[in-house]
Formats: C-alpha cells, structure tokens, sequence
C-alpha cells in the first residue's frame, strides 16, 4: 500500500452531496463517517495485501476423498480444474439434518450470485456430508446454477477442517483457500474465528465479511439486528 496517501479527512472534505437539503448536522456526522468509510476501505487493502503475502502453508498430505457432482470418487487435486488456487466452502448439511443450515443457505446464495466469475478466476467448490445428490437437489430448489458440490468420503475431511465436533456431533461451516504447487497441494488460509474470539453481543464472524446478505444490513438504519437470523423459507408478504 502506498505510504503517501492523504488523510481521509482531508479526502473525505471534499464531499458533494446530491440532495441539497440536508441539515449541517447530518452534513457534519456523514462527512466524518465518510472518513471512516475511506480509512476502512485502506485497512481492507491493507488485510488484503497481508492475506496475499502469507508465507508458505502447511501441506496437505492425507488423501482426502470426495464425490463430485457425477457421482465418481475425486480427491482435492482434481477439484482445481484448470486453476493452481482452490476455494471451498464447507456448509452444515450433515445427513442427519433434515434441511441445511439456514446460515450456510445464505452464504452459498452469495457465493452462486458470483460463481461464474470467480470460476474465471480460481476454482470453487462446495463440500458438505450429506450425499451429493442430496446437495444437488437442494441447489435445483434454490436456483443455484454456477456451483460445484462435493460430498466428502466419511467425516475425515469435516473433522480436520474444524467442521464437525466429534463428541458433541455439532456441524460448522469452514471456508478454507487451497494452493497447488506441481503435484503438492498447500493451505494458503482457513478462517480461524472461533466462538471465544467473538466480542460481546457479537456473534463469531471473521473479516472479511462473504455474504452479500449482512454487507446490504450494514447499510441500513436498522442495521444486522442482535435475534434476527435468514430461514430457508419466508411466509407471503
């Protein structure tokens, strides 16, 4: 990042507003805020950068298994396609729950919204635990059309990504990037936000925020909610 930047104070001074009637009041707060905004997108930067330039991760040597969507048995090379960087995302649709996490639902909503042009850029996948069929079939439902799911072989895969706790049974979502190097394959990141990471009135949640769903909230007057949670389905307006 460049070193030289000007203040966002300065930058954000030289706001016009396109609804001439505001109050100085609002005028004053949206100016400051406007700062914000301009410190908070150099910080991402920043975040952004750090990620890119991790140093080499750990490889990954065990032999995971998985079906891909044509029911033959795949392992983690074969999910890179053309591509040397893979990211997947692990959702809570273990083959006991009758209906996926309604979290995961939303998240992977997003995540459709734009596969086809991450797909331009890196390789994207979905693995969960229930039968691929099973993933499929409620991709069809929501109209999911630009994803590849995978069901993993056993709970080897869920276990060491921190996707399911072995004594109490529990599921969890993990997101995790992926580098192959010749025929080695390495973690670059896994998100590591944990529930004792979380601040107080705060779910965990790690930056940066993937979900289109919250990014829209945290525009709005009412914000996120502190009980409001997205559901698979919605009664009629």
């Amino acid at each position: 990042m460049h070193s030289n930047l000007a203040p966002a104070a300065e930058l954000a001074a030289h706001r016009a507003p396109r609804f001439a009637n505001e109050s100085a009041e609002y005028a004053r707060a949206r100016e400051a805020l406007l700062a914000e905004e301009i410190e908070t997108r150099r910080h991402l930067g920043r975040l952004a950068a750090q990620l890119r330039e991790l140093p080499q991760g750990p490889e990954i040597e065990e032999d995971y298994r998985f079906i891909d969507p044509n029911g033959a048995e795949v392992g983690l090379a074969e999910m890179f396609g053309g591509h040397d960087t893979l990211v997947i995302y692990h959702w809570m649709f273990g083959p006991d729950r009758e209906r996926p996490c309604p979290m995961c639902t939303a998240t992977i909503g997003s995540l459709n919204g734009n596969g086809r042009d991450i797909a331009q850029r890196v390789a994207l996948a979905i693995t969960g635990r229930s039968k691929v069929e099973r993933q499929i079939a409620f991709a069809q439902e929501r109209s999911w059309h630009n994803l590849r799911f995978f069901q993993s072989k056993g709970d080897y895969w869920a276990l060491k990504i921190g996707g399911l706790d072995p004594d109490k049974g529990w599921e969890y979502p993990a997101l995790l990037v992926l580098q192959r190097e010749g025929d080695k394959i390495r973690l670059h990141w896994m998100g590591e936000t944990n529930l004792q990471m979380a601040d107080p009135g705060e779910d965990s949640r790690g930056a940066v925020e993937i979900q289109a769903l919250w990014n829209v909230l945290d525009l709005t007057p009412e914000g996120r909610g502190t009980d409001w949670y997205p559901k698979l389905d919605y009664a009629p307006d």
